[in-house]
C-alpha cells in the first residue's frame, strides 16, 4: 500500500547530491532552489580546448590580414603622392620639354605687344603697340643662332640648341631677331646671362645671328645692320633678342639717340616678355590622376 505524504511536507533545504547512473553523487545533474532539475555542459576535454584556441587565432589572424590587405588595396587606389625632390624632378622635365612640346605659333605668336611710355614719346601718357611676326627658323645649334663672345660663354654652360624668329615693329621702321637658347637647367640659365652682363655681352650687337626673311622689311637685316642685344634668362632658358632698322642701315652709335634707344628697347623687351611668358612660366604641382598604377 502507497503513503501519501502529508500536505505540508517539503523538501528539505539541502537535499545532497542526487544519485547519477553509478549511484555515487557526481552526476552533473543538479537541482536548482526553487526550479526544475538543470543538465549543465561536462567539462570539454584540453585537447579540445587547445584546437579551438588555435582556430580562433588562425581567425584572428585572417581577420588582420584582410584588413591589412584592403588598406593596401585602397592605397593603391588612391593618387599618389610625390615627394618633394619628385616634384622636382618632374617640373624641371616639364620645363626643360617645352621648347620641344610647344607649338611655334606659341612660343612666337603673330602678334605681340609692347609698350612705349609717355616719357619716351613725350605725351602725357603711354601707346601700346603690336609687333608683327615675318618668320620663325627650324631648331638649329648654337653655332648657327649666337655669335661673338656670348657663343663662348653659351658653350660653356651647355647650350644645346636654339629657336629664332624675327618681327618688325608697328611702324614698319625697327626689325627685330629673337632667339631662344636651351640649357641644362634654371641655375644654369641664370649663371650664364649673369656671365654675359658681366663680360658686357649682353648688350653687345653681336649677341643674336639675324634671321633674314626674304621680301619682307627684315630682307636686308644681316650681322652688319645689328644695333643693340639684350639677354635674360628665363627657367631654363636664355632669351635674347638683337634689333637694327628695317632700311638696311649699318650699325650707328644711337646710344646719343634716347628716343631710337628706348623704341629699340621697348620692342626687345616685348618680343622677350612674350616668350618668357610661354617657356619661362612656373609649372603646375605634379600630380597623379588617381588611376592604379600612376
Amino acid at each position: 500500500m502507497t503513503t501519501q505524504p502529508e500536505p505540508d511536507q517539503r523538501w528539505p533545504h539541502d537535499p545532497g547530491p542526487i544519485p547519477g547512473p553509478s549511484g555515487d553523487g557526481d552526476s552533473a545533474t543538479e537541482l536548482l532552489p526553487g526550479g526544475p532539475a538543470t543538465t549543465m555542459p561536462p567539462a570539454l576535454p584540453w585537447r579540445r580546448r587547445g584546437r579551438l584556441t588555435a582556430f580562433g587565432a588562425l581567425l584572428m589572424a585572417g581577420v588582420i590580414g584582410l584588413g591589412v590587405s584592403a588598406v593596401g588595396i585602397a592605397h593603391q587606389l588612391l593618387p599618389r603622392q610625390f615627394t618633394v625632390p619628385q616634384e622636382r624632378a618632374i617640373a624641371a622635365w616639364e620645363v626643360q620639354r617645352r621648347w620641344r612640346a610647344e607649338p611655334a605659333g606659341k612660343i612666337f605668336p603673330a602678334t605681340v605687344p609692347y609698350r612705349l611710355s609717355a616719357g619716351q614719346l613725350n605725351a602725357s601718357r603711354g601707346l601700346m603697340l603690336r609687333a608683327r611676326l615675318l618668320g620663325i627658323s627650324p631648331a638649329t645649334s648654337c653655332a648657327q643662332a649666337i655669335s661673338g663672345t656670348a657663343l663662348q660663354v653659351l658653350r660653356r654652360y651647355g647650350c644645346s640648341d636654339t629657336l629664332r624668329a624675327t618681327y618688325v615693329d608697328a611702324s614698319g621702321s625697327l626689325v627685330a631677331t629673337l632667339a631662344v637658347a636651351v640649357l641644362p637647367s634654371s641655375a644654369v640659365a641664370r649663371a650664364a646671362v649673369s656671365q654675359l652682363s658681366a663680360d658686357g655681352a649682353a648688350r653687345q650687337p653681336s649677341l643674336v645671328r639675324t634671321l633674314t626673311i626674304a621680301r619682307t622689311p627684315a630682307a636686308g637685316f644681316g650681322a652688319a645692320q645689328r644695333q643693340l642685344s639684350w639677354a635674360a634668362a628665363a627657367q631654363s632658358y636664355v632669351i635674347m633678342a638683337t634689333a637694327g632698322f628695317a632700311d638696311g642701315r649699318r650699325f650707328v652709335h644711337i646710344a646719343a639717340d634716347s628716343y631710337q634707344d628706348s623704341e629699340m628697347t621697348s620692342l626687345a623687351e616685348g618680343l622677350m616678355d612674350s616668350a618668357a611668358s610661354v617657356l619661362g612660366s612656373r609649372p603646375a604641382v605634379p600630380a597623379c590622376p588617381g588611376t592604379p598604377g600612376c
